[in-house]
């Protein structure tokens, strides 16, 4: 607590505007573009610096994340909520699915099925999370996650199914 007996905390958090990332979405492959996240070259989503996600490795049909959890993410349980882990699912099955499409396409969750089994807490400082495609498909892509602490402890699996659709090119 602060001096006035205070417990509240406050974080800020900054992004770069979304349009920039997404003008590059139609003209490349969903390698490519993961890639330049990766690198730098594309700037990452907002929710990324909202969630405190980081993107370290990517192959096609397989990425890895980092995440960050802070006292922010605590729910009233005094754990890491649930959604946090979610989210970072979501991302790691989806991120995985577009790897491996070709420039032109898009891709978004039709179903995500999450196992949380441990809990979150600041002690897993860094989280490491992988997506992997199980199936692809012109259509559908079947992709699975999962979500490791510090030491390696499985904390986290899901499985998802994505829809498969042509992005538009922007309009000049």
């Amino acid at each position: 607590m602060d001096a006035s007996g205070s417990a509240e905390r406050t974080e800020t958090f900054t992004w770069t505007d979304p349009r920039i990332s997404l003008e590059h979405l139609p003209r490349m492959s969903g390698l490519e573009f993961l890639t330049g996240m990766r690198d730098g070259s594309i700037p990452r989503p907002p929710m990324a610096a909202l969630m405190n996600l980081d993107l370290v490795d990517v192959e096609s049909g397989r990425v890895e994340f980092e995440c960050r959890p802070a006292e922010a993410h605590y729910n009233p349980l005094g754990v890491v909520h649930g959604g946090l882990a979610c989210t970072l699912l979501d991302t790691v099955v989806g991120c995985a699915a577009h790897s491996t499409l070709a420039p032109g396409f898009g891709y978004t969750s039709i179903d995500l099925s999450v196992s949380y089994l441990r809990p979150i807490t600041l002690k897993h400082a860094i989280l490491r999370a992988e997506g992997s495609v199980v199936k692809t498909g012109s259509r559908v892509i079947f992709a699975e996650g999962r979500i490791m602490g510090p030491t390696g402890e499985l904390l986290a699996t899901a499985t998802s199914s994505l829809l498969v659709f042509a992005v538009a090119a922007p309009k000049e």
